[in-house]
């Protein structure tokens, strides 16, 4: 039987952090690996994490199932904090999931239960797993312009233009805030219109929220989603914990159905609660317990928001450094949408030989479509790198 299988493609990234552990240079930068980084390169544990860790050690006294669902005030805290009082409470269903990934495979799950004809619309380019866990759950997919190379920015018109091709009943995914891989975010006035087409032709939004706080905000991340939930009779979000707690290797997340019809919440939650009994039956409690206990402690909670804060000013500043850099390097303003973007990555819109290039002479590890990981440029070497940039 097992010689039957056929080699699968490598993961680029996952293949370019062997390269760059076999590197033995001193001084080689990682700009590929999406893990938030600090000033000396490392992926800290939060404070409040180790706080509630330490509380949860000293206080849990089973280590027996949680439930199908998982932890339901988990569920609920992550509801609040992704939706506010944008809806009623009672309008929205959920099931925790394991990390942002699991959330994103069972509610594609849900649309194959409820609409397997149905189209699953995502931005070109966007994440890789979401057209690979379309592919794999043998629903259809479709891609809608989304990146403007040349001026590295939104193209809405052409987006616009694509999405007016789906169908009644098609589902949509966007990134919640901090697109990945572009960094490029859609405006409020854009989600509006988002919003009017969602509205007029009967499709499903999909929101892929990772990256909440490492933008403009926590509430100012969740504006443009709250606002389209508003108005919306059904919505999908799949929350991550990864990025805002740091819990990446414990694996947090949360899938949330929205609809204002009482009745298909109740079919949605028992979807929810029979995707993950087949999936993986109960999804791991540590690191959804340690989210519930931050932010339902409100002296947690505001250590918690400061520490999200620092790490969102911290990559600002970072690309603002970068933007400059880059402007005295290239004496041009071609790099300044660094600046603009939000979140994590930007796309530098540099050619596969130019990364190749950098690879191979400085040292520095950027992915093959020049998406760089802002938080993993060393802060006391922005003009060396920049020059680097530049001289390809």
């Amino acid at each position: 039987m097992l010689k039957n299988l056929t080699p699968q493609p490598p993961d680029r990234i996952i293949e370019m952090i062997g390269l760059f552990k076999a590197d033995t240079r001193d001084g080689k930068v990682d700009l590929g690996v999406g893990v938030y980084k600090d000033a000396d390169g490392k992926t800290p544990v939060m404070r409040a994490v180790k706080a509630a860790e330490a509380r949860l050690v000293e206080s849990q006294d089973s280590k027996s199932y949680v439930g199908l669902l998982g932890n339901l005030d988990f569920v609920d805290l992550m509801r609040d904090l992704v939706l506010g009082d944008a809806v009623p409470a009672q309008q929205v269903t959920g099931a925790q999931a394991p990390g942002g990934t699991g959330a994103i495979h069972q509610l594609l799950e849900l649309v194959k239960l409820a609409t397997p004809e149905a189209k699953v619309w995502y931005s070109d380019p966007t994440w890789p797993n979401h057209p690979a866990i379309i592919k794999h759950l043998g629903l259809k997919g479709a891609t809608y312009a989304y990146f403007d190379a040349a001026t590295c920015r939104v193209d809405f018109d052409a987006m616009m233009a694509d999405l007016g091709k789906a169908s009644a009943g098609d589902v949509v995914i966007l990134h919640g805030c901090c697109h990945n891989p572009t960094g490029a975010n859609l405006s409020a006035d854009q989600w509006a219109t988002l919003t009017d087409f969602v509205l007029e032709k009967a499709v499903i939004p999909f929101i892929d929220f990772a990256y909440q706080g490492f933008g403009d905000g926590l509430d100012a991340d969740a504006a443009g989603v709250r606002a389209m939930a508003v108005r919306v009779p059904e919505m999908l979000i799949a929350a991550s914990c990864s990025k805002n707690f740091g819990l990446y290797r414990d694996r947090v997340g949360v899938a949330l159905a929205l609809s204002k019809d009482a009745d298909a919440l109740v079919l949605t939650k028992g979807a929810l609660a029979s995707l993950n009994r087949l999936n993986f039956s109960f999804p791991p409690d540590h690191g959804a317990t340690v989210v519930q206990i931050i932010l339902s402690d409100p002296e947690l909670r505001a250590d918690w928001v400061a520490e999200v804060e620092e790490m969102r000013l911290r990559m600002l500043s970072l690309r603002e450094g970068l933007a400059s850099a880059l402007r005295q390097a290239t004496n041009s303003d071609r790099f300044d949408f660094v600046a603009e973007h939000r979140g994590m990555f930007s796309r530098l819109g540099i050619t596969p030989e130019q990364i190749l290039k950098l690879r191979n002479e400085d040292a520095i590890y950027v992915v093959g479509d020049s998406r760089v990981n802002v938080a993993g440029f060393p802060e006391d070497r922005l003009d060396e790198v920049a020059r680097a940039i530049a001289a390809g």
